[in-house]
């Protein structure tokens, strides 16, 4: 399967890095359900989340780290959850 979903998350700072690296990592999915599996993982961890559709997919979808407990608490019925953005 295509990837549909990415799940964006913050990435804790360990010990002493010798070059700089980006503070957040990204995971892709092939489902809404699956991304939000991951997200809720991290979200439990106490990072700061977000997540979106990947271009091309429509229609486009980006929930902003205010608006993940609202998707993932968002019933399968189609409705577009507060904080969510809908792009078409």
């Amino acid at each position: 399967m295509i990837p549909t979903w990415y799940v964006t998350f913050e990435v804790r700072k360990r010990g002493l890095l010798l070059r700089a690296r980006s503070p957040r990592e990204t995971r892709t999915f092939a489902t809404e359900h699956e991304a939000k599996l991951f997200a809720r993982a991290k979200l439990d961890e106490g990072l700061a989340v977000f997540a979106g559709t990947i271009n091309p997919h429509l229609p486009r979808r980006l929930i902003p780290s205010t608006g993940i407990h609202a998707w993932l608490a968002d019933e399968p019925d189609g409705t577009s959850p507060s904080g969510a953005v809908d792009n078409e």
